[in-house]
């Protein structure tokens, strides 16, 4: 059977979220989350987390945040509205190189050391909300940051697999040649990757998720990663995130009696690839 990660992104941008990526994770339903590390209460987020995860070999990573509707750990990347920069202005930015580099690098480590403080650890993968991590300015950062902050952690490359692209999957192919290179960039550093992704869709189209969840699951090498968004709608998510209902859709079907069908119909097994197993995290 393949080896995948199932990780599911933006743990801790409400208690909703965070709930049912938690009820997930003891489930062994997936096999990853992704931390965001810049809003309150992170420390008892942790902890519930850490409880969840006990005994089920989940990959608890960091995921690096650069835009949004709220405000940032550091000053020199917000807006004149304290916030985050757009993600059209951050890329932009990056493409042009003329995003602020010292700012950035001190955002990154500033949530580095936010994750260290709440887990007493380091994070186990590093990723980024709305995959800025592998922008130019940005990746540089990143893979820095990583290496000093979390040696034995692995990144994620999200150069799509080609057969877990949805159709042509313009979203999918945007990302995809905005990581052209991430993984040649991380061995410098003696970072891993994993091997192919999936999981970009239009998240404001009329989907079946199941269906979509077995393609990219099938679609993905051995050592592949599927990123998903489950949670709760909640106050707090709707005030920070244009993502909402589709995030209880996933849920449902992450949650629901078809997933352990939908893992035998794309013959994966929701496991660590040896590859990245080694490098994470004690």
């Amino acid at each position: 059977m393949k080896r995948v990660v199932l990780c599911a992104d933006d743990y801790a941008i409400s208690p909703g979220v965070s709930e049912a990526i938690r009820r997930l994770i003891a489930a062994r339903r997936i096999n990853a989350t992704s931390v965001m590390t810049v809003f309150d209460g992170l420390i008892e987020e942790a902890d519930c987390l850490l409880a969840a995860a006990e005994g089920t070999d989940a990959s608890i990573g960091l995921h690096v945040t650069l835009t949004g509707t709220f405000p940032p750990l550091t000053r020199g990347i917000a807006g004149a509205d304290g916030h985050f920069p757009a993600l059209s202005r951050v890329v932009v930015a990056a493409l042009s190189r003329r995003l602020d580099a010292q700012a950035v690098e001190a955002e990154v480590e500033a949530q580095f050391q936010a994750f260290l403080d709440a887990f007493g650890r380091p994070p186990d993968h590093v990723d980024g909300h709305q995959h800025v991590h592998v922008l130019p300015v940005v990746r540089k950062a990143v893979l820095t940051a990583t290496a000093r902050f979390a040696p034995r952690a692995w990144l994620r490359d999200v150069t799509p697999a080609r057969a877990a692209l949805h159709g042509f999957d313009v979203k999918g192919r945007l990302i995809g040649a905005f990581a052209s290179g991430f993984a040649r960039d991380a061995t410098p550093f003696g970072l891993a990757t994993n091997r192919g992704f999936g999981g970009a869709y239009d998240f404001s189209a009329d989907h079946d998720f199941a269906t979509l969840l077995t393609h990219f699951l099938k679609g993905v090498p051995d050592g592949g990663l599927v990123m998903v968004h489950p949670g709760r709608v909640d106050d707090p998510l709707t005030a920070r995130d244009p993502l909402t209902q589709q995030r209880e859709v996933e849920y449902a079907v992450l949650h629901g009696e078809a997933m352990p069908a939908i893992l035998d119909a794309a013959d994966v097994s929701l496991a660590l690839p040896d590859g990245l197993r080694n490098t994470a995290a004690a």
